[in-house]
């Protein structure tokens, strides 16, 4: 054990980490295989154990401090661009068939849709306009 240098010990470490990385997909065991390759290289240099160890410390309690806080912000913003039928809600239909609480039909999007109020005791007729509240599966909820 003795034959091998510090730094291959290092290189191992951060490949040992990038296993957990890659099943679990925590970002955080990255941040500990970069703090070890940066300890490799402090090895690497000639430095002592306990450079070696405080440079992989350093490191990693940096990148969790700052990268993380990041990549959980941009996790939980949501896309700019809404898509499909998110990028539906809150658009205005005309309606075809008469909708109330039990269905209809509408146009919206220049596609005819079915439809039901999401006040059930109120009714749309033909040609009202109405504003799409929710889709569940194929029905557009309307008020």
């Amino acid at each position: 054990m003795n034959d091998i240098d510090a730094w291959v010990w290092w290189l191992v470490g951060a490949a040992a980490l990038g296993i957990p990385l890659v099943v679990t997909a925590m970002p955080e065991f990255g941040m500990f295989a970069v703090g070890a390759v940066a300890a490799a290289t402090a090895a690497g240099i000639g430095a002592g154990v306990v450079i070696q160890v405080l440079t992989f410390v350093i490191v990693s309690v940096a990148l969790i401090a700052v990268v993380r806080p990041i990549a959980t912000r941009h996790r939980s913003q949501r896309p700019q661009l809404a898509t499909g039928v998110d990028a539906l809600k809150g658009r205005q239909a005309v309606v075809l068939e008469r909708v109330d609480g039990s269905g209809g039909r509408i146009k919206l999007a220049g596609e005819v849709w079915s439809a039901r109020s999401l006040d059930t005791g109120h009714a749309y007729e033909v040609g009202e306009e109405v504003d799409v509240v929710e889709i569940e599966g194929a029905t557009a909820i309307v008020m």
